[in-house]
């Protein structure tokens, strides 16, 4: 059971610990960079965060935020543009069709919209609403979040400053149970639509993770797999699951059309639903849980920063020095 006292004691004696809580409330949102993301590693990941020398997965991901300042970058994270951006690469078959785009709550008009439809902020993770029966809907809550997410500065937290500039909007894609032709049943929820994600380095697929059970009595489980679909002996912050879990039927062409959009990247992890029979691209992350979720060994952080080749050559096949 939680204990409220030892919680307070925790935050008021562990510098770690009192950092997060304050850094949850605003109070370092005007701190420099830098020194932020060395102390937030520090609390989240457990070590000291080494700049000068990056060699774990999560180091490097600092670093890239940090220095590798690509402009193409905020395209890719808005869930808006970020379509446009991929459609022009590898065609408009592989993207979930859009319904309409807003530039505030307020132009949201319910009775325009299908019955059952999906609302996302552009430039956040989290401002989500699933919309499985108009009728149903609790339009208020709905908005109430919305205009949460649509005033969050999602960037200060993590530091991934290609959020920065994207420009808040909400977009409202096809529910995606509709374009497998489900009548009935959970529909986006259900484990037929499982996040299939792409890990690539340097342009090359390495590994990937499969988010499922996510709305289980407990919990989201994450569970990695290597490029032959051979699950891997670690986890990353969250538990891997204890279900075989199958590989999609259209794993070859996720990676054909990752590497293709992943080109000349550091990194870049590449997201994927598989509906009807074919791959559907969800969107393209460069950092991902702001590189501040250990892995458990420890040593797999190091194992996948081996393989983030970073643009000025910091190059990452180190292992002979740990």
């Amino acid at each position: 059971m939680d204990n409220p006292m030892k919680r307070v004691l925790g935050v008021l004696t562990d510098p770690d610990k009192r950092f997060l809580a304050l850094a949850n409330r605003g109070f370092y949102d005007r701190m420099d960079d830098e020194p932020y993301l060395r102390k937030m590693f520090k609390a989240r990941v457990g070590y000291e965060l080494n700049l000068d020398h990056p060699r774990s997965f999560n180091e490097k991901l600092q670093w890239l935020k940090l220095y590798d300042r690509n402009p193409l970058y905020t395209v890719m994270v808005d869930k808006i543009e970020a379509k446009k951006y991929v459609e022009s690469i590898i065609g408009e078959q592989y993207i979930i069709p859009t319904i309409a785009v807003w530039e505030n709550v307020e132009s949201i008009r319910l009775d325009s919209l299908p019955n059952r439809f999906v609302l996302k902020c552009s430039h956040d993770s989290g401002g989500l609403v699933i919309c499985k029966d108009k009728e149903t809907l609790d339009l208020s809550a709905a908005k109430a979040k919305l205009t949460w997410s649509m005033q969050r500065k999602y960037f200060l937290h993590g530091r991934e400053w290609p959020y920065k500039n994207v420009v808040p909007r909400i977009l409202c894609e096809v529910f995606l149970g509709d374009m497998a032709g489900e009548n009935q049943g959970d529909g986006q929820e259900s484990e037929s639509f499982m996040d299939y994600k792409i890990m690539c380095f340097g342009g090359k697929v390495k590994c990937s993770f499969v988010c499922s059970e996510r709305y289980s009595a407990d919990g989201l489980k994450v569970t990695f797999f290597d490029r032959d679909w051979q699950v891997l002996p670690f986890i990353r912050y969250y538990p891997k699951s204890t279900h075989a879990i199958p590989k999609p039927k259209t794993y070859e062409k996720m990676i054909e059309l990752s590497e293709k959009l992943a080109r000349d990247l550091p990194f870049a992890r590449i997201d994927w639903y598989e509906i009807g029979g074919n791959p559907y691209f969800g969107e393209i992350t460069l950092f991902p849980g702001n590189g501040f979720e250990p892995f458990t060994p420890v040593s797999a952080d190091y194992e996948l920063g081996s393989w983030i080749p970073l643009p000025d050559g910091k190059a990452a096949d180190d292992k002979q020095q740990r």
